[in-house]
């Protein structure tokens, strides 16, 4: 599942090449968009702002409509220019948004819905810009408030709660325990307002770390990345524990363990000896 740091690159791509521009077309395979399309048809107007709300992503048209979309497993959004193949099937395109210059195309997009402002600051499922770890508005004394207010939970499930640290992942969630040295089976009542301030700045850290800008060129279509929690610039050595259950701990050499953790049987990786329970 995309985490915030691919959501918010995805966003500033797409707003470099979408936003102040008018619609040429609007395409769906989904009813409820293009019966949005139909009440108030979407060529013609502007896109006037393209956000990351943790893992979601939000275009907002001039007419005060949002497209909420959020990725889930498989979905993805592509920027392409007039003539350029796209990278997926045109069978797995889910929503088209055509301009002069691009083509945003989102791929095997789960969840899409149309919002108002008004029904988007209703929606508890899309985090306000404060709990997302990336957004300028981030209240980090708020989360440390916020991680703590579940004393019974492990502190892994509770970095993946979105209404906590928006933009976590189980990527982010295993590398900020490792960093920190602490297991994400750990109670979260063990920990001091310090150690919690800490996790909050440690996470922020590796997603902002995620996010600097990479190209000259300022607006990107499709390609790969490689996530990097650690110094190393090699694309193999760029993260300290996940993915690498089995493979040795680049601190210790201990062996990389995997379980499932929480109810949702989420996968989390940790070194047992950097990171004992």
């Amino acid at each position: 599942m995309p985490e915030g740091d691919t959501i918010f690159r995805t966003a500033r791509t797409l707003g470099r090449a979408l936003t102040g521009k008018k619609v040429m077309r609007f395409d769906s395979s989904y009813a409820l968009l293009m019966r949005a399309d139909d009440q108030t048809p979407f060529a013609g107007q502007k896109v006037t702002q393209v956000e990351a709300r943790g893992k979601w992503l939000l275009i907002h048209f001039s007419s005060g409509a949002v497209l909420a979309t959020h990725m889930l497993m498989s979905g993805s959004w592509h920027i392409y220019r007039p003539g350029e193949a796209w990278q997926d099937s045109v069978d797995r395109a889910r929503i088209v948004i055509e301009t002069e210059d691009f083509q945003a195309v989102g791929f095997r997009i789960p969840v899409a819905r149309m919002h108002t402002a008004q029904s988007l600051a209703r929606d508890k499922k899309i985090p306000h810009t404060d709990r997302d770890v990336l957004s300028t508005d981030f209240d980090a004394k708020a989360a440390v408030t916020r991680l703590l207010s579940h004393p019974q939970q492990e502190l892994g499930d509770v970095l993946l709660r979105q209404d906590v640290l928006a933009g976590v992942g189980n990527v982010f969630k295993s590398e900020t325990c490792f960093v920190m040295r602490m297991s994400p089976f750990r109670k979260v009542e063990t920990l001091s307002k310090k150690e919690a301030a800490e996790i909050v700045r440690t996470a922020k850290r590796l997603l902002d770390a995620n996010v600097l800008e990479d190209s000259a060129d300022r607006i990107v279509t499709y390609r790969g990345g490689h996530r990097r929690t650690t110094r190393s610039a090699e694309p193999g050595e760029g993260l300290w524990v996940y993915g690498r259950k089995g493979e040795p701990c680049r601190r210790c050499g201990t062996p990389i363990e995997r379980a499932l953790q929480g109810p949702n049987a989420r996968s989390t990786y940790w070194c047992p000896v950097c990171q004992p329970f």
